[in-house]
């Protein structure tokens, strides 16, 4: 079966499933394959649970007229969201980069929805699946595309922007995030830096922050739209420091919103500079931001008694870490306590970034430090205050005997740490058990 003639079933169907468990009537069916499983046994099932057609490329089930047998599925499923967004032929905005990529994406998306009709990408579906996902979500009455793009090696960038074909790219920044697949901090500027590689080959539009002394090397090429507190900026941004919140200054107005940490603040810079770009007012561009509300574990304030723990638990490299650290110090609270899980994907120089992260806590005021991971429990510290344990378990008791009274309390680690589960122990603390 030709390309066209799956786009046009596609056209006809209610999208695309890859997951059986949740697969809705007349959607297609695509049995993706990996290390651990092979979606190839359950196309039979999906076709039960309504499927229209599966896409499969092992022929494991009696001939039916509703299978679609193709070479690879994963390269059909990749092939036919690339058609689709050549076939809706709308702007699309890619964002990558090493922290902030899934926070800049949500608050660029809260922008241009006051204007356009916008589909970004959810959650942070943003590898060689997702984001063909999320191109396969956008319709005939979607106005603009937010693909959000991540990598762990090399030319991963590059083959996202092949099917994808963004005509706008923004690069958050380059920190030390996956140097086992980059190898190196120079490594994870040449990866990110392929999207701005594809945008120049192709004319596209360049977003820049003009501050950042690796994003000025771009500014030669000529389609480029800046931001920072460089008087050079087309979007000039004052950075306000002063507020527990994230807030800037824009054209005499104030941006404010509900994220924690200075380093949001450089997201929302991007933000208005996407939406002054594209004509929005700035009261629409301050009414997105002061309303997006942070979730799922990334700079989330969570009440609970009488603290307040700063959930930034989603993930973790070297650079974010040490963001968040120094926004947290900068907070004029009290009894600041921390709650750091080991940090992944750091190759060789695992055990120096998290002796790094140690030394810097040694430095700074705070109440108690918890580090938890087989990482962070070889660090070597001489501070009273900071304990280390291996495992969750051990961290879980130890939480579980003290007593956090109007405490102020950071959560952050790597996303295989599952650091949320503290919320649980804190609630139950705070029931009275």
């Amino acid at each position: 079966m030709n390309i066209e003639t799956l786009h046009q079933l596609f056209l006809d169907s209610k999208g695309v499933a890859t997951d059986t468990r949740a697969i809705k009537t007349s959607q297609l069916f695509f049995a993706l394959k990996g290390d651990n499983f092979n979606g190839n046994l359950f196309a039979e099932k999906a076709l039960s649970k309504g499927a229209g057609y599966a896409i499969i490329d092992e022929q494991l089930h009696k001939p039916n007229k509703l299978y679609i047998l193709v070479e690879n599925v994963l390269e059909t499923l990749q092939n036919l969201s690339t058609y689709h967004r050549e076939y809706l032929n709308i702007p699309i905005l890619a964002i990558t980069g090493s922290n902030g990529k899934t926070t800049t994406k949500e608050l660029i998306h809260a922008v241009l929805k006051k204007k356009h009709e916008t589909v970004a990408t959810v959650g942070n579906l943003n590898n060689h699946i997702g984001v063909p996902l999320t191109l396969l979500s956008m319709n005939t009455k979607s106005e603009f595309g937010i693909v959000e793009m991540g990598a762990n090696h090399p030319r991963e960038i590059e083959k996202l922007c092949e099917i994808a074909k963004p005509n706008f790219g923004y690069i958050t920044n380059f920190g030390k995030a996956h140097l086992e697949g980059f190898g190196s901090i120079e490594g994870v500027i040449s990866a990110k830096s392929e999207l701005y590689n594809y945008l120049k080959t192709n004319k596209g539009q360049l977003i820049l922050n003009i501050d950042d002394p690796i994003q000025q090397k771009q500014a030669s090429y000529k389609n480029t739209y800046t931001f920072g507190e460089s008087k050079n900026a087309d979007v000039i941004i004052k950075y306000d420091n002063s507020s527990s919140l994230a807030e800037v200054q824009y054209e005499k107005t104030t941006i404010k919103s509900q994220l924690t940490g200075t380093y949001n603040a450089i997201n929302i810079a991007a933000a208005i500079c996407v939406g002054t770009y594209f004509k929005i007012s700035i009261e629409s561009i301050q009414k997105a931001v002061a309303g997006y509300l942070p979730r799922n574990n990334r700079s989330q304030i969570v009440k609970l008694g009488s603290n307040a723990i700063l959930m930034d638990a989603y993930n973790a490299n070297p650079t974010s870490m040490k963001a968040a650290l120094e926004s947290f110090e900068a907070n004029p609270a009290e009894n600041k306590i921390v709650i750091l899980g080991d940090m992944f994907e750091l190759g060789s120089s695992s055990d120096e970034e998290h002796q790094t992260i140690v030394n810097y806590l040694e430095r700074i005021n705070l109440k108690q430090i918890f580090l938890v991971g087989k990482n962070f429990f070889k660090t070597q510290s001489q501070d009273q205050k900071l304990q280390k344990y291996e495992n969750f378990s051990e961290l879980k008791i130890a939480l579980e005997a003290n007593k956090f009274q109007n405490s102020y309390i950071l959560v952050k680690g790597s996303r295989g740490m599952a650091l949320e589960r503290i919320l649980d122990i804190l609630k139950f603390k705070e029931s009275g058990y």
